[in-house]
């Protein structure tokens, strides 16, 4: 038998101050007690991000006006996160994570693929959280010490600075599950604070006459806004939340779930958005600034300069406390056989390296480096799809097969592969690509033959990426004999 299963000791991730020592195997059932109030804390807290008002500022530069980004934003955000919550049914049902369970739906090898994907976009994100954070604290030393706000210029503090967020990221991330849920709770009261007091005095600039003045923006244009706005937010959260509620008691109501997730990550976002709209009616540069925190930054006084890097800088690093324990757990689906919290450490390794380069080597390639890791969001959406078909029918995932990579495996299907899933994946991906455009919009890597469509235009091409792979899947009648499988262990 072929296992990557690693910590498989007992977990008490109950205890806030234990060292989580579980891998990727199943939490056993008499281990799980987690309640849905938990993990609306941990939505909440890594949305919470004053970072959320420079999607607001993309809103307005489509055409919306205040009250359509306001209803954008809502449908957007929520409505993604609603779909965080539903996979997060999966993980109440296996009690193992998310790219973990869907060795059952891929295949044990079938799988690699979502997982790789996964991981790479992770980590990318991960070392732009790291980055910007870092930037956030450069600007506070330069308030504090009056030094240089050039990054270059000061090669020892930049490298301090993001060696501050990675270490705060690792203490949380590494010690796991039952201390991350609550620093996430606490913290959010703190930085929420932060930032009502920041949202509080950037009221008090907006223009209130340049946003009564606009004009709507046809349907259309809401729509896509829409779009924008889910797959800025919950889309790239959804492969990672059954991570989070592989914990939760076995009679957790799926509802609860749902809502947990849509309303704790969607009550920020919608906060956030609908006042960075606002001020962008008033002052419509803020959507074209190429560092929207530097560019908010600058509409502050000294004095409120300081708690608005505070909070930038916290909301960053309780995003990335849940985006590398997720990263953590992925990377030991990946096949790499080490403990959890050295899985973690490797992450962050890499992500410390990454923005290194952003900050002291690289010229304008901050940019590019997001654009590439967006485009992931293709991969990702189509996993999503047929992974959502599969648990509709699906009710339960054996724990042995989830663990065991091998021919003995019930997940091993043909030659470790579910030819329906990964069909579906695979043609959705390439679905996706027809109408997406890849990188920076001014000089675009690659334009898909539909890319000037409607859906194209308005970047759309992750909404055809699910519905091809959820319909594709269900149509080559995914999941319909799980029951047959399992009895292969």
């Amino acid at each position: 038998m072929a296992t990557s299963t690693t910590g498989t000791t007992p977990d008490a991730s109950a205890d806030a101050g234990a060292l989580e020592t579980r891998g990727i195997e199943p939490v056993p059932e008499h281990e799980r007690s987690g309640r849905p109030g938990q993990l609306f804390w941990v939505w909440f807290a890594a949305n919470i991000s004053i970072l959320g008002l420079p999607l607001g500022a993309t809103l307005v530069a489509m055409g919306l006006t205040v009250w359509q980004a306001v209803i954008a934003a809502v449908l957007g955000a929520v409505g993604s996160f609603a779909i965080v919550g539903a996979i997060s049914i999966a993980g109440r049902r296996g009690g193992a994570p998310g790219l973990t369970l869907s060795r059952a739906v891929f295949g044990a090898r079938g799988n690699i693929g979502p997982t790789a994907v996964s991981l790479i976009s992770r980590l990318g994100w991960e070392t732009v959280n790291t980055t910007t954070a870092a930037f956030a604290l450069l600007s506070l030393a330069t308030i504090a010490l009056g030094t240089g706000s050039e990054a270059k210029d000061h090669p020892l503090l930049t490298v301090v600075c993001i060696a501050v967020f990675v270490a705060l990221t690792v203490v949380v991330a590494g010690l796991g599950h039952g201390f991350l849920v609550a620093v996430q709770r606490w913290a959010t009261w703190v930085f929420g604070a932060l930032n009502i007091v920041v949202g509080g005095f950037l009221v008090a600039t907006i223009d209130f006459s340049a946003v009564g003045a606009a004009t709507s923006a046809p349907v259309g244009a809401v729509i896509a806004a829409v779009g924008v706005i889910a797959a800025g937010t919950g889309i790239g959260w959804a492969n990672a939340s059954a991570d989070m509620s592989r914990y939760q008691a076995p009679g957790v109501r799926a509802g609860s779930l749902v809502l947990s997730a849509a309303a704790g990550a969607g009550i920020p976002l919608v906060l956030l958005i609908s006042l960075g709209s606002m001020l962008a009616a008033g002052d419509p540069s803020l959507a074209d600034a190429g560092d929207p925190v530097a560019a908010i930054r600058a509409m502050l006084p000294v004095w409120m300069a300081v708690p608005y890097l505070i909070a930038a800088f916290g909301g960053l690093l309780l995003s990335n406390h849940l985006s590398v324990y997720s990263a953590g757990l992925t990377t030991l689906t990946l096949g790499i056989r080490i403990r959890r919290v050295y899985a973690v450490i490797v992450d962050v390794v890499v992500t410390f390296l990454g923005a290194i380069y952003f900050m002291l080597v690289a010229d304008g390639f901050y940019t590019p480096f997001i654009a590439f890791i967006s485009a992931l969001a293709v991969p990702i959406t189509a996993w999503v799809g047929v992974f959502v078909v599969d648990m509709l029918r699906r009710r339960h995932y054996d724990p042995v097969a989830l663990t065991d990579t091998g021919r003995t495996s019930a997940y091993w299907y043909r030659a470790g592969v579910e030819p329906r899933a990964f069909g579906a994946w695979a043609a959705a991906i390439v679905a996706g690509y027809l109408f997406a455009t890849v990188g920076p919009s001014d000089e675009p890597w690659f334009a898909g033959p539909l890319s000037g469509t409607w859906f194209g235009e308005n970047g759309l091409a992750w909404v055809i990426t699910f519905v091809v792979a959820a319909g594709l899947y269900a149509a080559l009648g995914g999941a319909r004999d799980t029951a047959r499988v399992r009895t292969r262990v």
